[in-house]
Order: structure tokens, then C-alpha cells, then sequence
């Protein structure tokens, strides 16, 4: 699912961090790349399923999943520690379906810190943002509803996600296979 090495997903990084010297600016302009110009799925009713990144990146769109398949490699790439969060939350207001939600964790050696960051992609309510300071991810998580923030930086994506995916032939299916906690 991470294929880092894919010579697609190594154009793309040379292509964007030939203008950052930093670690810092090279994740920021790789988060703000994979968020802005890589759509959400559901946003545009794609109908097909990406999974591994250099798919994603092919294809233009990708779910949270998939998008932080992307992120995780093109970071990955660039030497830059990347791993998956995961926050369990309520599929659609009104709903009582929990889903999974994705999002990175990332190590800057040079500040020595992770940070969480959320590719998914910005819309109306949607303002997620790279900051070293403050998380500014794409959902609050609201406990009082039965959703939950998993701080826990993975190595690789959860089995249940890379399941779900695999299973789905399209989007309208994925929406019926979407993992509704880390177990």
C-alpha cells in the first residue's frame, strides 16, 4: 500500500521538495500537496477504489485511507518517518454508523517531534492544516457521541483498513465495508 519506491511517487517528490531545504517545509508542502490536489472520492462521487499510493496519485483521488496511503510514501520518500492515526467517528450527522477516519503521524528530526496531520481535504467545515503548535485536523472528535482519537502512531495501516479496500469494487460499496474501529 505504501510503495514509496514507485518512480511515479519519486518524480513527484523530486518535483516538490527541489524548492525546500527543510524538513519541515518539504512535509508541509508534501501535506498541503496531497490535501489540496489529490480529491476525496466521496467529495467528487468518484466510483472507483484507490489504495496503494502511486494509485492515489494516478488517479487524482482517494479516500482518507487512501490519501494517507500517499502522504505516508511520499514522505517515506523523502526520509521523513511517517505512520497512520486513525480517529473512530460517526459516518454522516444524524447517523449512528461509526467509520474509521485516517490521518498521518509524522517525525521532524529537526524540531524532534511527531505531529499529526490530516490530508483529507478541505471543504465547507473542513479546515485541516499543517501546525507544529496545535492540531488542526479535519474532525473534532466529540466523546459524548461515542467517537474516539487513537493518538497511536502505526507503522502500517491497519488490516481492517487495507481489508476493506481490497474487498471494494467501488466507492458505494466501500461505504457499506468502512471499518468502524481499530479492532
Amino acid at each position: 500500500m505504501i510503495d514509496y519506491k514507485n518512480p511515479l511517487l519519486l518524480s513527484k517528490v523530486n518535483e516538490i521538495k527541489k524548492d525546500y531545504d527543510s524538513d519541515i517545509d518539504t512535509a508541509k508542502a508534501l501535506f498541503e500537496f496531497v490535501r489540496d490536489e489529490i480529491d476525496h472520492s466521496f467529495d467528487i462521487q468518484a466510483s472507483r477504489v484507490t489504495k496503494n499510493a502511486s494509485e492515489v496519485l494516478m488517479q487524482g483521488h482517494g479516500i482518507c485511507y487512501a490519501k494517507s496511503h500517499l502522504l505516508a510514501a511520499l514522505l517515506r520518500a523523502c526520509e521523513i518517518p511517517a505512520g497512520f492515526c486513525y480517529q473512530k467517528l460517526l459516518f454522516e450527522e444524524g447517523s449512528d454508523q461509526m467509520c474509521l477516519h485516517s490521518l498521518n503521524g509524522l517525525y521532524l528530526e529537526s524540531v524532534d517531534k511527531w505531529i499529526r496531520v490530516d490530508a483529507r481535504g478541505n471543504k465547507p467545515g473542513v479546515n485541516a492544516q499543517f501546525d507544529l503548535e496545535k492540531e488542526k485536523l479535519a474532525f473534532d472528535v466529540r466523546e459524548e457521541l461515542g467517537e474516539a482519537d487513537y493518538l497511536e502512531v502505526h507503522a502500517e495501516p491497519l488490516p481492517c483498513i487495507t481489508h476493506s479496500l481490497e474487498i471494494s469494487e467501488s466507492t458505494k460499496e466501500l461505504q457499506t465495508n468502512l471499518p468502524q474501529d481499530i479492532a
